[in-house]
């Protein structure tokens, strides 16, 4: 039976507003993948204006897969608390033409990843260069006794033995020292750059690094832990704008560490028996500046 003029006309109302919905969703479901997309890369892009097309599709990349495959990170007790040496497989010698004398070890994927920030730095004429990497538990005995004891003036000219209180004693020295066993050295994730004094990085060439690095450390892995403290990080060292850690092993040991090492194992050194009354690892170790934090 042939449908009347009214029952064509609604049928055909029906199909438009089928069409109508259908191209709404889409719409509104391309919307919110470019927020979700926006959203994501601003976690990790902050600035990659020295970055070219093909660099930042990869970091967007990583950042869509986001999460980071540490299935194949070594780790060990020994290793997060620096009971190795220079022959650890996970440690590599940095040649000298990157570092200011020989001898400095890195970790292995890290100093690849600064390889690759060395030769992008280079590339516009800011220069790189390797003061400290890997340092063992008996090196930071060694650095941090030197203090203690007196041997090594701390910052302002102060001997440490002129402070009684072992408790007082060890808050000064960890100011800008870390305590043997607790060190980011100790994981050969972690450099210093160029100059261990903040002024330098206030003015001139230094400036020029410094800002060439909060711009770009990040596209490389590198995070700089240890910011200003403040709102975003209340406890533990004082700024060190020198300081750079590659974030994708860095991130493993330092959950690793928060979940296998205690005060028991941090031991062996003058002055140890102040490490939990300061609460070393809680406000040290773990406060760090939020963009490096362990997921």
């Amino acid at each position: 039976m042939a449908r009347s003029l009214a029952e064509i006309i609604m049928f055909e109302n029906r199909k438009i507003k089928k069409v109508q919905l259908v191209a709404t969703l889409l719409i509104i479901l391309s919307l919110a993948a470019v927020l979700i997309i926006k959203n994501t890369s601003n976690k990790a892009l902050t600035n990659t204006s020295s970055c070219d097309i093909s660099c930042k599709d990869k970091i967007l990349d990583d950042i869509l897969n986001d999460d980071i495959n540490t299935s194949n990170i070594m780790t060990s007790k020994e290793i997060l608390i620096g009971k190795i040496d220079f022959s650890n497989e996970t440690l590599v010698l940095i040649p000298l033409q990157y570092a200011n004398r020989e001898s400095i070890y890195m970790n292995k994927e890290a100093f690849e990843a600064f390889l690759e920030m060395y030769n992008a730095a280079a590339e516009v004429g800011v220069s790189l260069k390797i003061l400290s990497g890997f340092r063992s538990f008996e090196h930071q005995k060694t650095i941090w006794e030197n203090k203690w004891n007196g041997r090594v003036k701390l910052t302002g000219n102060i001997s440490a033995t002129d402070i009684s209180n072992k408790q007082k004693r060890a808050l000064e020295i960890l100011k800008f020292s870390a305590m043997p066993g607790t060190s980011r050295h100790h994981w050969g994730t972690d450099i210093d750059l160029n100059s261990l004094n903040n002024s330098y990085f206030e003015s001139g060439e230094g400036r020029k690094v410094y800002d060439w690095l909060l711009q770009n450390a990040g596209i490389y892995g590198f995070c700089r832990p240890y910011n200003v403290k403040g709102k975003d990080r209340l406890a533990g060292y004082e700024e060190e704008k020198w300081h750079w850690s590659y974030m994708p092993v860095a991130k493993k040991y330092l959950s690793d560490y928060i979940e296998i090492i205690t005060y028991e194992d941090i031991k062996g050194f003058d002055g140890h028996e102040t490490a939990e009354t300061v609460q070393v690892i809680e406000k040290y170790v773990m406060s760090i500046n939020p963009e490096c934090k362990y997921k």
